[in-house]
């Protein structure tokens, strides 16, 4: 990927494909990243999987649909219990790997055993590998394989199921075998980690290991191997990498253990296993978080990201050979020894032995960025607040260091989830780094140099995808970018037109020192096209001058050479880069405006230079006392000279930059400064070195501390201010309002639910929940780990988005947020029996003494109440259901009226006064009574006819498929079955009069109408409004509010 491309007008939007996939009338959705691959026709094309279980086979270059196919019907998330992290349909949602020896796409698919098309349950549901043929999308022999009732091969007391278990990271392929992690869904039920393993060829499981190895019962859940949608990592060397989830076995609480002696239960753990011969897998390492006990309690997974393996190309030290990153939602960035990842509780203190840990603001779901040129950076994307640029270095005792040198200028969402951090070069040179990153909100696709200039990235290029999948990443191939979306849509971007002039770009002026110019270079060009040129600019820093230029307007015939020169004269020392701009005029179609022409080299100093990276070193909410030794961070002392670099001196102040000086504490570790320890302090550096400065924060008690630096060397005086904050550790405070209306909030329990007290059908009631960090005024920001609202999910209640109290949401000291519910009651028949519902939001926070919380939400439903009523304001006459009418004749014997003015209430009354049992209105207007049961009752949806006096009532209907007559029937329990019925018909003592005559023509008589009803199976001359009722819930046992 080309910088000087990426940056300029000719790369954007090439095509929006939309997938036609409409399951149930959903959209499709990509949660499974695109796959590019190049078939040895030699075309590139994009392979899609969506949560439909379709998959697509597309043209990469133009976006045109070649191949599609259905594997499965998708699982339905409604089955899920309220988990609706992706919904409303889940199939293929984990990223497949393309074998190129065989042109086998592997992937897994969620459905169900019953391909019927219902919603089925969690038992029901099932997973299947699949191995599919890229050229023409047909399944290979000896798959698909199903997984259901595989018993875990290192736990016999762990059995794979379906419907509870979720394949969420990127699939692995290492030789013969291929490998899927699976967790949970929203942590629920019993399930376990596992790594599946199978043999490419043949499909037999070669590996079946559950992260809950025993002897803990089947019923604890944890482990899951979900990384946010990151990969299963391999070095190649017959090792894999992989990181967990929160569990509950907790078999290592407080006690330390190595790193080879790894627990049964790999819960919150980094873990490398050993891949056998046979495709098996052996652990041989793993790392577990000191506090893990903790974490497990705020639901802060470690292994929200993938455990990256860092290129030992560049990322090596003396003492650390290889080495990889993990984060996880504590908002820790661990650096980790590949060959010794650290045990449980192995440092000192009982702390973690690991080389570095970096605390984040905020929690980490994205995978870092890794560039591994012009020295190492990993890029860290954290929610709510900037990426963040950690450059690599070593100390001098040999240990790796990543010290923060820069972020990015814009935040990133405020919400779940900014994509995995993806960086590319053009063909691994220096200089063409590029850190893409997608995200949720704001600008969806942005794209940064990778280098950041004065602590800030530069952003060159930002594009608006409306629906950009959480936790996605752009993908590449041929100059070209893909993005998926969860809107239905693949997007393709990348220069759409052809160069009209062919330069050899770059041209590398390679090192020169400062105020001299570098011999001069010939930019030589041959025309692609006859093409006018006429203008020739130098855009970026004045490093690079350009002379020899044609007269212009000039010229160029096609297959012809146009030339001209420069000169590096570089001002700063270090990695420059200028870009050349040919703008051109060409007649033929389909050529640029201009050209690009990408100039560099490097600046150098024969004399000492010192430099500072970073400036400013913040840390911000540590908790005051929670970390035995404090908390570190790093600062960079270079020299970016040829020379050697004396520091003459240190002037410390914590007042303000150059402000009145203190002299440090001298301590054994280094100068101390208020709750500040400076380690490793040099006196000198060699030439073009850099030494690694830590600076430690261990404040005694909570409050704003500061110190800046003044450092005096032959090579100039720079500036660094360290500043910190600690406080107390915060409360959450989770509140109600009050059904009532008074305003007054209630207090969470978790022995009573939260209630929206009675709710009549056809309303909706919205209350706020609101949650307040109640700390001291000290104390630290309270974060929102875990928030799994009823967004979405089946019944009368539910949250009204999932962006409020959001993972990721945090508070200060005295701040609240809220969100809104409701319960909304749909349309019913009068006289039904109140229900129930109920609704579930699952919360975790940093508050370390509030731990999960399982907030309950209780409504209850009311109809209204027609005809006499008892003491308790109940009905007589209770709703009984729709019934077949004319089955075959008449199913109530005597009418009472047929009425303009017809309701279920005034039916009711008429039939109650005449000592009826039986009561029924149907065709809108007439009114019935008897005191025998019909003889069949049919679905609700089959009476839908508003009555003519009360739209908002139903009397009787047609049918849904208006294929006959039907009754809404009313019944007095306490009269006895088939008793005899009053004398005579129509009005009378026991038969009273209608209320009013009939006067609307759209009102037929039942004789008529069930003659056209016999002969013609429908109903003729009425003209009526259909309304769907949807069956009544099933009432639920109700919970105290």
């Amino acid at each position: 990927m080309d910088p000087a491309v990426i940056g300029s007008d000719r790369f954007g939007q090439l095509f929006k494909t939309i997938l036609p996939g409409n399951y149930r009338g959903y959209v499709e959705q990509i949660y499974s990243q695109p796959l590019v691959y190049t078939l040895d026709d030699g075309i590139q094309y994009v392979f899609i999987a969506t949560t439909q279980n379709n998959i697509y086979k597309i043209h990469a270059k133009t976006g045109a649909i070649v191949l599609t196919r259905s594997l499965h019907i998708p699982f339905l998330t409604s089955d899920l219990a309220g988990c609706v992290d992706i919904s409303p349909l889940l199939g293929v949602t984990a990223t497949g790997v393309i074998d190129p020896g065989t042109d086998t796409w592997y992937l897994t698919a969620k459905t169900y055993l019953d391909q019927t098309d219902q919603a089925k349950g969690t038992p029901n549901g099932r997973y299947y590998i699949h191995a599919i043929d890229v050229n023409t999308l047909a399944e290979r022999p000896n798959f698909p394989v199903a997984l259901e009732g595989t018993v875990g091969r290192n736990n016999p007391n762990r059995m794979f199921n379906g419907g509870i278990h979720h394949q969420r990271p990127a699939l692995l392929q290492t030789g013969q075998f291929v490998y899927a992690g699976f967790a949970s869904h929203c942590v629920q039920w019993n399930f376990t980690g596992w790594i599946i393993g199978w043999d490419k060829s043949s499909g037999a499981i070669v590996e079946h290991f559950v992260t809950e190895g025993g002897p803990e019962p089947n019923t604890t859940p944890g482990g899951g191997v979900w990384m946010s949608g990151g990969g299963l990592a391999s070095d190649d060397q017959g090792s894999m990498f992989f990181a967990t989830g929160n569990g509950y076995a907790s078999q290592l609480s407080g006690t330390s253990v190595p790193g080879r002696q790894a627990p049964s239960s790999l819960e919150e753990a980094a873990v490398h296993m050993k891949i056998n011969d046979d495709g098996s897998l052996t652990v041989v390492d793993f790392f577990m978080p000191w506090e893990k006990t903790q974490l497990d309690g705020a639901d802060k997974d470690l292994g929200t990201t993938p455990l990256e393996l860092l290129p030992t190309s560049t990322f090596t030290c003396p003492n650390v050979k290889r080495m990889g990153v993990v984060i996880g939602k504590s908002g820790k960035t661990y650096v980790l020894n590949l060959d010794n990842l650290g045990g449980y509780q192995m440092g000192a203190n009982h702390l973690d032995a690991v080389p570095q840990v970096i605390q984040n603001e905020n929690s980490v779901y994205a995978g870092a960025g890794v560039y591994p040129l012009e020295g190492g950076y990993i890029y860290i994307n954290v929610i709510q607040y900037q990426t963040h640029v950690f450059k690599f270095s070593c100390d001098g005792s040999g240990n790796p260091v990543f010290t923060k040198v820069g972020d990015s200028p814009e935040k990133n969402a405020y919400v779940l989830g900014v994509g995995h951090g993806t960086v590319t070069s053009l063909n691994g040179q220096a200089g063409t780094g590029l850190v893409w990153t997608s995200d949720v909100e704001g600008y969806n696709l942005r794209i940064y140099n990778a280098i950041p200039v004065n602590g800030l990235m530069t952003l060159i290029k930002a594009f608006n995808v409306p629906g950009v999948t959480k936790f996605s990443r752009p993908v590449f191939g041929d100059g070209r970018a893909y993005l998926g979306t969860n809107m239905g849509a693949l997007y393709g971007f990348g220069s759409p037109v052809n160069l009209p002039l062919s330069c050899s770009s770059p041209y590398d002026f390679g090192p020169v020192v400062l105020n001299s110019s570098s011999a001069v270079m010939t930019v030589q060009c041959q025309a692609n096209s006859t093409t006018q040129i006429t203008s020739i600019n130098l855009a970026g820093n004045p490093n690079f001058i350009i002379s020899g230029l044609p007269t212009l307007p000039y010229t160029v015939q096609a297959g012809q050479n146009v030339s001209f020169q420069a000169t590096f004269a570089p001002k700063q020392v270090g990695p420059l880069s200028s870009d050349v701009l040919v703008n051109t005029t060409t007649a033929a179609a389909g050529f640029s405006a201009n050209t690009p022409i990408s100039l560099k080299g490097i600046g150098e100093s024969l004399a000492p230079i010192l430099m500072l990276n970073p400036n400013t070193v913040s840390f911000n909410g540590v908790i005051t006392g929670q970390q035995q030794g404090g908390v570190n961070s790093s600062v960079l002392f270079i020299n970016q000279g040829d020379g050697p670099l004396t520091i003459s001196g240190i002037d410390y102040s914590q007042i303000s930059e150059g402000g009145t000086t203190v002299a440090p504490n001298n301590t054994a570790a280094g100068p101390q400064v208020g709750p500040f320890t400076f380690i490793n302090l040099p006196s000198s550096i060699p030439s073009k070195s850099e030494i690694t400065v830590t600076v430690n924060f261990n404040p005694s008690t909570s409050g704003n501390f500061a110190a800046y630096l003044t450092v005096r060397s032959n090579g100039g005086n720079k500036l660094v201010d360290i500043v910190g904050t600690s406080g107390t550790s915060p409360a959450a405070l989770v509140e109600f309002q009050a059904a009532d209306g008074s305003g007054t909030w209630i207090p969470y329990s978790n022995t009573t639910a939260f209630t929206f007290g009675s709710v009549f059908e056809q309303q909706t009631k919205t209350l706020k929940m609101r949650l307040t960090n109640k700390g001291a005024s000290s104390a630290g920001r309270l974060s929102v780990t875990v928030s799994k609202p009823p967004f979405g999910v089946a019944g009368i209640i539910g949250a009204v988005n999932g962006v409020d109290l959001g993972e990721g949401t945090s508070l200060g000291a005295g701040e609240s947020a809220t969100a809104n519910l409701f319960c909304s009651v749909p349309k019913s028949q009068v006289n039904v029996d109140p229900y129930n519902g109920t609704a579930q939001w699952t919360l975790n926070t940093g508050d370390p003494n509030a731990g999960k919380m399982f907030i309950q939400f209780f409504c209850n439903a009311v109809a209204e109440q027609a005809g006499p009523l008892d003491a308790s304001g109940s009905a007589v006459y209770r709703y009984d259901g729709c019934f077949v009418e004319n089955n075959p004749g008449r199913q109530l014997s005597t009418q009472l009226w047929g009425s303009a003015d017809n309701t279920n209430n005034k039916c009711i009354t008429a039939c109650a006064a005449g000592g009826y049992k039986y009561c029924a209105t149907q065709y809108q207007s007439e009114c019935w009574a008897g005191n025998s049961i019909p003889l069949a009752s049919t679905l609700e949806r089959d009476c839908s006819y508003p009555c003519a006096g009360n739209g908002s009532q139903t009397c009787g209907g047609n049918g849904y498929f208006q294929n006959g007559s039907y009754m809404s029937l009313f019944v007095n329990p306490a009269l006895p079955e088939g008793a005899s019925l009053p004398p005579g018909g129509g009005a009378g003592a026991n038969n009273p009069s209608p209320p009013t005559a009939v006067q609307s023509s759209s009102i037929v008589s039942a004789t008529a109408r069930d003659t056209l009803m016999r002969a013609l199976n429908t109903v003729a001359n009425v003209i009526v409004a259909i309304v769907l009722i949807p069956a009544q819930p099933k009432p639920l046992a109700t919970i105290a509010a």
